[in-house]
């Protein structure tokens, strides 16, 4: 896997394209392998890439020069609504490689899959991601505009890759409503409003389980989080999660399991009580704060 480290001084532009051959997926293997280490299993195969992407399927690559460095991987599903059983697309699978994270290509890829969606006549997209991972909300749920209000526990049971071991495989299922005012606006460069938590807190909002760092500057729990409010259902909820919960999990497992017996226990809560996910706030620091905000009934707003 040596071949694909690429880290380079400039900024180099790549292209995106629609991946169909068997040179593409075999390309596709090897990046997952880069990006997630430690399990072959987890790997998606190249052949099942490449049935998914003459069925109806999307996959979709990024390229610097002749070297894939980002895809985005989906498939029409089936989901049951109050009218019927209706068409979505289940987007399983977004990777880029480590030297062009925080770079936009994963808004890129998305927003290539969001196109390709919308002329495939679909309004809904869903996708799993752990809710601890801050650079992952901000992608998910500031920029794309996706909104949340379902909890999944031990979606994919044990993992074995290096990243995930140890933890139960708790997610989030977004619903990314690609015809929304909202995900247009945002995909499309538009206004909307870019607040923190100081601006939150003015509108009356309320952090529900404020953290308190240690003296290694780890971010702890609070044991009892405040209960929900009975008066103003309107009022912003906000739900504070760690930072770089990456580092925690490889330093700090112990803590890093705490956190997710607590988030599970109030995001669940939450969304038995009808609030939904629709901003992310990350703020540098010192002490570098992320939490989501939650809004009572919201469901595409």
């Amino acid at each position: 896997m040596g071949q694909l480290s690429l880290r380079q001084s400039t900024d180099t532009l790549w292209t995106l394209r629609r991946l169909e051959t068997p040179e593409d997926m075999a390309a596709v293997e090897e990046l997952q392998r880069y990006i997630w280490p430690g399990s072959e299993t987890d790997v998606v195969p190249a052949h099942l890439l490449l049935t998914v992407a003459h069925n109806g399927g999307l996959v979709m690559g990024a390229f610097v020069e002749d070297t894939l460095v980002g895809f985005v991987f989906g498939f029409p599903g089936l989901e049951s609504t109050s009218s019927g059983i209706r068409v979505k697309q289940c987007s399983h699978m977004l990777g880029v490689h480590p030297d062009y994270r925080d770079r936009g290509l994963g808004f890129t890829l998305k927003r290539a899959q969001w196109r390709a969606v919308r002329e495939q006549g679909l309004d809904h997209v869903t996708w799993t991601y752990d809710p601890l991972l801050s650079r992952n909300a901000r992608l998910n749920i500031a920029k794309l505009g996706a909104v949340c209000n379902t909890y999944l526990r031990e979606v994919y049971g044990v993992m074995r890759d290096a990243l995930n071991a140890g933890l139960p495989s708790d997610r989030f299922q977004v619903d990314w409503w690609v015809n929304s005012r909202r995900v247009e606006d945002r995909l499309n460069g538009g206004l909307h409003p870019q607040r923190g938590l100081a601006d939150y807190l003015g509108m009356g909002g309320r952090v529900l389980n404020a953290a308190k760092w240690d003296d290694q500057g780890w971010p702890r729990p609070p044991e009892e989080s405040a209960p929900l409010p009975t008066d103003d259902p309107a009022r912003p909820l906000l739900v504070e999660i760690p930072a770089d919960f990456l580092s925690m999990k490889a330093e700090q497992p112990d803590l890093a399991l705490t956190w997710r017996l607590h988030t599970r226990s109030l995001f669940e809560e939450l969304f038995a009580s009808g609030y939904v996910v629709t901003e992310f706030v990350h703020e540098a620091g010192p002490p570098p704060r992320s939490l989501y905000v939650l809004t009572h009934g919201a469901r595409e707003a």
